[in-house]
């Protein structure tokens, strides 16, 4: 596993066995987090794929990074829209050179974020459907600034969302927001809750692995 800089973003590469034209996920961490969190669940998921777990730009402490500004306040999280928005922006940008580098099965990527990252993995999606061919959502909520209208590139996309019942942090609610609205909005859903708080739950990560099995199998046909 290496270690890289690409553009603004550093980011941890782990390439599979045969790395030429792998299908490629990128894995987007959480608020607060960085990027050698989420890669440790690659090894439990899909052997076939390239990870690339990438760290958030914003430095909040050491070892701590987040996509775009949060504050916490008593009546909830409040967002730095404008910031947000130029993180979606970079973060795309990034997506398109990891592509044009890589050249991963169907010039697509498999998006993975936990909490912001699953915001972050949404708002990409929503705004540039033709670069991913699936999202994994994870303890997360839809970005502020939804789809209006049919888009028929983000219809064929699929989601799995995946959030805590007793999730403290972004709580139930909004993971099925997520869901009620996505179920208008795409083909290929799947929605799971489980008893946990703001986390993973190991069957959700299993549930994970029998996903990508079959979303990376649908990709490399569309070669």
């Amino acid at each position: 596993m290496l270690q890289r800089r690409h553009l603004s973003l550093t980011f941890l590469d782990l390439a599979p066995a045969v790395p030429e034209n792998a299908p490629l996920m990128i894995l987007l961490h959480g608020y607060g987090s960085n990027e050698k969190d989420l890669i440790q669940l690659s090894p439990m998921l899909h052997k076939g794929l390239r990870y690339i777990s990438v760290r958030a730009p914003h430095t909040l402490d050491l070892g701590m990074f987040g996509w775009f500004p949060l504050s916490f306040t008593p009546t909830g999280i409040t967002v730095d829209y404008t910031a947000a928005d130029e993180a979606r922006l970079q973060f795309i940008s990034f997506v398109k050179d990891i592509i044009a580098e890589y050249k991963p099965a169907g010039n697509k990527v498999f998006l993975m974020g936990f909490s912001q990252g699953s915001v972050m993995s949404y708002m990409t999606a929503f705004s540039e459907p033709e670069l991913v061919h699936g999202v994994i959502a994870c303890s997360g909520q839809l970005p502020e600034k939804l789809v209006s209208g049919e888009n028929p590139s983000l219809r064929k996309i699929p989601f799995l969302v995946l959030h805590g019942l007793h999730d403290d942090i972004l709580p139930i609610a909004k993971g099925r927001a997520s869901y009620e609205w996505l179920q208008q909005h795409v083909d290929d859903l799947t929605y799971r809750e489980y008893p946990i708080a703001h986390q993973i739950a190991d069957e959700g990560v299993e549930l994970i692995h029998s996903w990508l099995e079959k979303r990376v199998q649908e990709a490399l046909e569309r070669e």
